[in-house]
């Protein structure tokens, strides 16, 4: 069975790295690719990783004409417009995944407490699941919108929910120093959104509801001159003693079963790392 997939938003990082996987699964075929670009242009030079893989032009679609082409839609919009392009969607028959953080927050006073905007489709942010599947997969295969989690939202969640989820740290006073890609930043780094970055209720709301106790979070990003990855800093405060061993442990105990997290014990000081 093949699925029509389409992808809004197409000439951005999140879009590139979707369609890598996308050309790689047997089962997808990209039928559609959005740009709000004048002059059609082609996805290649675009993207030029993506040469002589993809013969598509963007074009600049509406919802309405993705889901008549697409069985299954991408949303790689920035927040507000995904909120704006779904309803549509989902009215056309499409299912969506959007990789904005426009359905991942719960209440939409919270929403526009840190994004600034008025939420124009509320009624669907409780009852849309959240995509990390480590986390569990319940609703995942009926759902037809799932919000993709963020970049340091699934780096830090994935690092501290087996500690919270086990009890071995406490859930308040946890402090999070987030470095990540910044491809046109060179020779530089620097904090910033210190103490408002978006992706702080994101974390404190999955993790809350991973661990069944009410997590608060200092979260710091940094901008680095890599072009890749995000290394994450974690501080938080054991409950109880604990060797690292047994940290690490729980760590495999957590995400057994789980192939897109790999614990990695390099014993150099007694420090294990988490891949993702």
């Amino acid at each position: 069975m093949t699925i029509r997939v389409g992808v809004l938003g197409a000439t951005g990082y999140t879009a590139l790295e979707l369609v890598r996987i996308l050309l790689r699964h047997p089962q997808a075929e990209i039928a559609a690719v959005t740009s709000r670009q004048e002059g059609r242009p082609p996805l290649a030079p675009v993207h030029p990783s993506l040469a002589g893989r993809l013969d598509l032009r963007c074009e600049d679609f509406s919802p309405e004409d993705v889901a008549k082409r697409c069985d299954f839609a991408f949303c790689c919009l920035p927040h507000v417009a995904s909120m704006e392009a779904v309803p549509a969607l989902l009215e056309g028959g499409c299912r969506v995944v959007d990789l904005s953080a426009d359905y991942r927050l719960h209440d939409a006073a919270v929403y526009k407490e840190w994004y600034g905007h008025e939420h124009s489709d509320p009624a669907r942010l409780k009852t849309t699941p959240y995509g990390l599947p480590e986390l569990g997969t319940d609703g995942f295969r009926e759902a037809t919108l799932i919000a993709n989690p963020g970049c340091y939202t699934s780096t830090s969640i994935l690092a501290l929910a087996p500690l919270l989820k086990g009890g071995w740290i406490e859930p308040a006073g946890i402090v999070i120093d987030a470095n990540a890609l910044y491809s046109e930043c060179n020779e530089s780094l620097s904090a910033y959104s210190v103490g408002r970055h978006r992706h702080q209720p994101e974390i404190e709301q999955v993790l809350s509801d991973a661990s069944g106790k009410k997590v608060d979070v200092v979260f710091t990003p940094h901008l680095v001159p890599m072009d890749r990855g995000i290394l994450c800093t974690i501080y938080p405060r054991l409950t109880r003693k604990a060797s690292d061993d047994e940290l690490l442990d729980a760590y495999r105990e957590f995400y057994e079963g789980k192939p897109f997290v790999r614990i990695v014990d390099h014993s150099i000081r007694g420090w294990g790392h988490i891949n993702f």
